[in-house]
C-alpha cells in the first residue's frame, strides 16, 4: 500500500498537466506530516507485519487528506491547462524571431523517476535546432530523402502540395508517401531527438535522426503526422497520430517538449484504440490534438488516414512562417505547379536569364525553386519513383546533359593519416567536367555539384574565385561519398578530405578552362611566365615611351632584361654606366634626358658639375667611367644582338672625342650634360606647347559638346512641345470623330425608321390596291 502511495505522489508532481493546490495540514495533525513515506520499511522493531502494517494506516490517515489517494477524477474542461489562458508573449511568426522564448516559472527539480535524474529538452531546442537548416528548400530536401529512403518498404511516390484549413482557411504544407510507415514504436522514435535506424543501412541517406523535427520545425511552427503501418511477423496493422506543437508548448508554458500521440489497433475492419495508461491520458491527447490542430472533430483525424491507403506516411505542416514582411516566407501563388520563396535567394534577373538561357535555368533558380532544386536533388532516381510537386511530376535532370566539351577525369583520394583513410579503400570519384551550353554567351555559370550517396549536398560549389572572367561556364559533377556531410546536410564537414578534394577540383578547373576557353569565345591564356620577362610600355616613364617604341618598331623582338631589379634601376636612372671598351664593333647608343634621366637627377648632377665636385660622380672607384643618371647597357643579359642601333648625330663623333680624350673626362662629360640640359629644356618647351595645344583642344571640344548638348536639349523640348500639340489634336480628332460618329447613328436610326415607316405605307397601299382590284373584278 505504502509503494502505490509513493507512486501515486510522484506522477501527481510530475504531471506536467496538473497543478495541485498546496495542502496545508492541520494543527492537530502538522507534527504527523515528518513520517518517511519514501520507503517501505517501519521504524518498529516488531517482527508482527499486522502490527507494522496497521501502525502504517495510522499515520497515513493522520497525514494525507480523505480521498487522496482514491483514483484521479476525469477533471471538467475548465480544470484542463488547455483551457487556461495563456501568460505566455504572443508567438512572433517569423522564424528568426520565434526564438524569443519567455520562461514560465520553473517546476521542481527535485523530484525524478526511480530515483535517476533525466535531461529535459526545453522547447526552445525546437526553435535553436531547426536554425541549422538557413535555406527553407533544405529543410524539404530532408523530408523528401525520408520519402526517398522508404523505397526498400515499397514508396513508389513523394506527394508534396498546399492544402487549405478548413478552420481559418490557412495554407499548409503536405508531405506524403505511400512508404511502409510507422508503427507506435517508430512513431515515437520519429519526434525523439537522435533514434535513426539507418544510419546502419547502406543506401539510405539519413544517418542523423534529427531531420524530421529541423526540418518540419524550420517550415512551420506546428506539424500533426498520420502514419499508417502493416503488421509484420504476425502482428496486427497499426496507425498512430503525433502532433509535435510549437504553439502549443509556447502557448502553455511548457517546460518540457509535451507530445500527444494517439494510436490505433486493426481488428478486422475495424480500428481500436490502443491505450497505454488510463482512458483519461486517451481522452486529454484527444483534445490536445484538437485544440492545436486544424482538426475540430476525432472523425477528421480518422478521414486521413483514407488518403492513406494500406502503408503510409502524411504530413502537415501549419502555422508557415512568415517574412519581415508579414507575407507567407513560402510563395504559393507565383507558379501554380511549384513552391518558391521569397526575399534574398529570388532575383528577378536571374529568373529572366533563365528563361533567355535554357541550359542554365538550375543554375539560375534552384535556389528559391522547390521544382528547379528538387529536379537535381538526386544523382539517380530509383526506377517506377515520383516525386510529385502540387500536381505535376517534377522532371529529373542531370547536369551533365547541359554540358558540352565534356571530360570525365578520375580522382582517388589519398589520405595521410590512418584517420582519413575511407571504409572502401577502393573508393573513388568520377568527375564530369565541361562546359554549360550557354557558354559561348559569357554568363558567369560555373560550379561543381557535389552529391554524397545520390544527394546532392553541394549546389554548383564555387571553389576557384580569380578575378575577372576566368572559369566562366565550367560546371561539373561528382559523387563524393568519402566525405562526411554536415547535419543539415547542405554542405561538409571541414576535414583535410574535403581540403583536398577542393585543392584537386581548383586544378581541374583551371587546367580544363586554360586549355579551352578559346573555342567559346575567350581570348587564348599564354603562359605567364614569358609575359613577365617582356617589357611592357606601362613600365617606363612617360617621356621615354616614345622612344622606346622606337626601339621595337624596326624589330618585334621584344627587349629583354636579365631581372627585375636591373629593369627598375636602369628606368629609375639610379644604375652605374661603364664605358664598354671590349666591344669595339658595339655602337654606343645616344642618352637621352627623356630616356633614362629624370628631372631630379639632372638637377642633382647640374649642381654637382657647377659646384666643381662632379670628379666623384663621373669616375668610380676602378677607374672607369660613370655618369650619374645614366647607365649603359651591360653584359649579354642586358643586350639583345637583334636589336637595331639607333644612331644620331655626332655619335662618332661624340665616341670619338671620349676615346681621343682619355685624360680628361671631365671636359667631355660637361659638355654631354650641356647638351641634355639645352635638350631638355626644348623639350620642355614643345611638352608646354603641346599641352596648351591639346588644352586648347580639349576646351574647342568641350564647348562644341556643350553647344550640341543644348541644341539637343532645345530640340527635345520642342519635339516634347509638339508632341503635346499633336497629342491635343489627337484628342481634339477624336473627340469629333466620336460627335460624327453619335450624329450619323442618329442619322442612320432617322433613316431606318423613316424606311420602316415607307416601307408599312406601302404595303398598305398595296393593300388597298388588291381590294380595289378585286372589287373591280368582281363587278
Amino acid at each position: 500500500m505504502a509503494k502505490d502511495t509513493q507512486i501515486h505522489v510522484k506522477k501527481e508532481l510530475l504531471d506536467p498537466n496538473f497543478a495541485p493546490k498546496p495542502y496545508t495540514a492541520p494543527a492537530s495533525t502538522r507534527p504527523a506530516a515528518f513520517i518517511d513515506l519514501s520507503s517501505s520499511d517501519s521504524d518498529s522493531d516488531s517482527d508482527d507485519d499486522d502490527n507494522a502494517r496497521k501502525k502504517r494506516r495510522m499515520a497515513e490517515s493522520a497525514v494525507l487528506p480523505v480521498g487522496f489517494l482514491d483514483p484521479l477524477p476525469q477533471p471538467s474542461s475548465e480544470q484542463l491547462p488547455l483551457a487556461l489562458p495563456s501568460t505566455a508573449a504572443p508567438i512572433a511568426k517569423q522564424f528568426w524571431k520565434a526564438g524569443d522564448y519567455e520562461d514560465a516559472p520553473s517546476g521542481d527539480w527535485g523530484y525524478s523517476n526511480g530515483g535517476m535524474d533525466h535531461v529535459r529538452v526545453h522547447p526552445r531546442f525546437l526553435h535553436s535546432n531547426a536554425t541549422s537548416h538557413k535555406w527553407a528548400l533544405g529543410a524539404f530536401a530532408e523530408l523528401m530523402d525520408n520519402s526517398l529512403d522508404e523505397v526498400c518498404n515499397g514508396a513508389t511516390y513523394v506527394n508534396i502540395d498546399m492544402v487549405k484549413s478548413k478552420q481559418d482557411g490557412g495554407k499548409m504544407l503536405l508531405i506524403e508517401d505511400n512508404g511502409g510507415g510507422m508503427d507506435p514504436e517508430k512513431m515515437r522514435h520519429c519526434v525523439s531527438l537522435g533514434y535513426s535506424a539507418k544510419s546502419k543501412m547502406a543506401d539510405t541517406i539519413g544517418q542523423y535522426g534529427n531531420g524530421f523535427k529541423t526540418s518540419t520545425m524550420r517550415l512551420g511552427a506546428d506539424v500533426i503526422v498520420f502514419s499508417r503501418c502493416r503488421g509484420k511477423n504476425g502482428l496486427r496493422s497499426t496507425q498512430s497520430i503525433g502532433l509535435l506543437s510549437y504553439t502549443f508548448l509556447r502557448s502553455t508554458g511548457k517546460e518540457d517538449i509535451v507530445v500527444p500521440m494517439l494510436d490505433y489497433e486493426r481488428s478486422g475492419q475495424d480500428w481500436i484504440k490502443i491505450i497505454r495508461s488510463s482512458v483519461y491520458d486517451w481522452d486529454r491527447n484527444v483534445e490536445t490534438i484538437l485544440q492545436w490542430s486544424p482538426f475540430s472533430s476525432e472523425d477528421e483525424l480518422l478521414w486521413q488516414f483514407n488518403q492513406i491507403q494500406d502503408q503510409g506516411t502524411r504530413i502537415i505542416i501549419y502555422n508557415i512562417w512568415e517574412d519581415d514582411e508579414g507575407l507567407l516566407e513560402l510563395d504559393f501563388d507565383t507558379d501554380p505547379h511549384d513552391i518558391q520563396i521569397r526575399g534574398v535567394n529570388r532575383d528577378e534577373k536571374n529568373i529572366d536569364m533563365a528563361k533567355k538561357y535554357p541550359n542554365s535555368k538550375h543554375f539560375l533558380t534552384y535556389r528559391h525553386s522547390l521544382k528547379s532544386y528538387a529536379a537535381i536533388l538526386y544523382l539517380r532516381i530509383p526506377p517506377g519513383f515520383r516525386i510529385i510537386l502540387r500536381g505535376k511530376d517534377v522532371e529529373h535532370h542531370n547536369i551533365v546533359n547541359d554540358m558540352m566539351m565534356s571530360q570525365e577525369i578520375t580522382y582517388r583520394p589519398q589520405p595521410s593519416t590512418t584517420e582519413e583513410i575511407p571504409k572502401n579503400l577502393n573508393m573513388v570519384a568520377t568527375v564530369t567536367v565541361g562546359f554549360v551550353k550557354d557558354a559561348k554567351a559569357h554568363i558567369d555559370v560555373q560550379g561543381f555539384n557535389v552529391y554524397h550517396k545520390n544527394r546532392l549536398i553541394k549546389p554548383f560549389w564555387r571553389v576557384w574565385h580569380p578575378p575577372g572572367s576566368d572559369g566562366r561556364g565550367v560546371i561539373g559533377v561528382l559523387e563524393a561519398d568519402f566525405v562526411e556531410p554536415a547535419h543539415d546536410k547542405q554542405g561538409f564537414e571541414r576535414t583535410t578530405v574535403l581540403s583536398k578534394l577542393e585543392a584537386r577540383l581548383i586544378q581541374m578547373q583551371k587546367t580544363y578552362w586554360t586549355t579551352n576557353c578559346h573555342k567559346i569565345g575567350y581570348a587564348p591564356r599564354v603562359n605567364k611566365k614569358v609575359n613577365q620577362r617582356e617589357i611592357s610600355p606601362d613600365s617606363f616613364p612617360r617621356g621615354s615611351r616614345s622612344k622606346t617604341r622606337n626601339f621595337t618598331s624596326s624589330d618585334k623582338t621584344p627587349i629583354k632584361f636579365g631581372d627585375k631589379g636591373s629593369n627598375s634601376r636602369r628606368l629609375n636612372g639610379k644604375g652605374d654606366a661603364k664605358r664598354t671598351t671590349k666591344q669595339p664593333n658595339r655602337t654606343e647608343q645616344p642618352l637621352s634626358s627623356d630616356e633614362y634621366l629624370s628631372d631630379d637627377d639632372r638637377r642633382n648632377t647640374s649642381k654637382k658639375h657647377h659646384n666643381g665636385s662632379s670628379s666623384k660622380d663621373v669616375f668610380s672607384k676602378d677607374g672607369s667611367h660613370r655618369l650619374s643618371g645614366l647607365r649603359s647597357r651591360k653584359g649579354e643579359e642586358d643586350y639583345t644582338p637583334e636589336m637595331p642601333s639607333r644612331t644620331t648625330r655626332n655619335s662618332k663623333s661624340q665616341e670619338n672625342g671620349l676615346n681621343d680624350a682619355g685624360n680628361s673626362p671631365s671636359n667631355s662629360s660637361s659638355s654631354l650634360l650641356d647638351r641634355l640640359e639645352l635638350e631638355n629644356l626644348r623639350l620642355k618647351e614643345r611638352l608646354k606647347r603641346k599641352e596648351e595645344e591639346v588644352l586648347g583642344d580639349l576646351l574647342n571640344d568641350l564647348n562644341k559638346e556643350k553647344e550640341r548638348s543644348q541644341s539637343l536639349e532645345a530640340q527635345l523640348q520642342e519635339t516634347g512641345q509638339k508632341h503635346e500639340e499633336l497629342a491635343k489634336e489627337l484628342e481634339s480628332l477624336i473627340d469629333i470623330f466620336s460627335e460624327e460618329r453619335q450624329r450619323r447613328d442618329i442619322e442612320e436610326e432617322n433613316l431606318r425608321r423613316s424606311m420602316k415607316e415607307a416601307s408599312n405605307t406601302i404595303k398598305e397601299l398595296l393593300e388597298k390596291m388588291r381590294v380595289l382590284e378585286r372589287s373591280c373584278n368582281t363587278k
